[in-house]
């Protein structure tokens, strides 16, 4: 069985994260205790409300290194709404500026929609070659709520990019060798998400 941390830093859907990965056969540890996450089979960051806070979250238990540590050495991560938007160098909201974990160059913008936030359930056009999509048809629908995306992709060629479209289009899923991120809650996209929690398990 694998072993995942779920990273409590103060951000996130905890016990609905610890349940979908539960039900989906991993062994699941709530914490901030980062020898816990940086022993982990898999380390899941969850993350919900606004990019300062979460980052101020992270920061406060040093959760950005660990992150930072396990990618370098390999070892899976996957980031989850807020938790991916972090991964990326910088995110703008309320048109302030504010410094991100920089896995991924670029930053997290608003999206330029009429109806904001984008909630509710969405279609994706995943990457081929996907493990987390893998055995999903293109019509399998994922539970969305943002009003922030990345919309542009300045990382590595080797990434799969997966993405979505409210008005715009916005990544709704990268692959980057051992981090993996959705903009997606997998948590509260019933099937469809244990399919992509079970893809990621998996893999570990």
């Amino acid at each position: 069985m694998k072993s995942v941390v779920v990273l409590d830093y103060g951000s996130g859907n905890l016990r609905s994260a610890q349940r979908a990965l539960e039900r989906v056969g991993a062994a699941v540890e709530v914490t901030s205790d980062l020898g816990a996450a940086a022993a982990a089979d898999g380390l899941f960051v969850p993350g919900v409300g606004a990019f300062e806070a979460c980052m101020t979250g992270l920061r406060g238990i040093g959760g950005e290194r660990v992150i930072a540590e396990r990618v370098a050495a390999g070892r899976p991560v996957l980031g989850v709404c807020v938790g991916m938007q972090i991964l990326f160098a910088r995110g703008v909201e309320f048109g302030v500026e504010s410094v991100g974990c920089g896995q991924w160059p670029g930053a997290v913008t608003r999206l330029d929609a009429p109806v904001i936030p984008h909630m509710g359930w969405n279609v994706v056009e995943a990457a081929p070659g996907t493990a987390l999509f893998k055995g999903l048809s293109a019509d399998t629908r994922f539970y969305f709520v943002h009003s922030y995306a990345a919309q542009r992709w300045e990382g590595g060629p080797d990434a799969l990019l997966t993405w979505a479209t409210h008005q715009v289009p916005f990544l709704a899923a990268v692959e980057d060798g051992p981090l993996a991120a959705t903009q997606f809650h997998p948590e509260k996209s019933g099937d469809a998400g244990a399919a992509v929690l079970s893809n990621w398990v998996e893999g570990l």
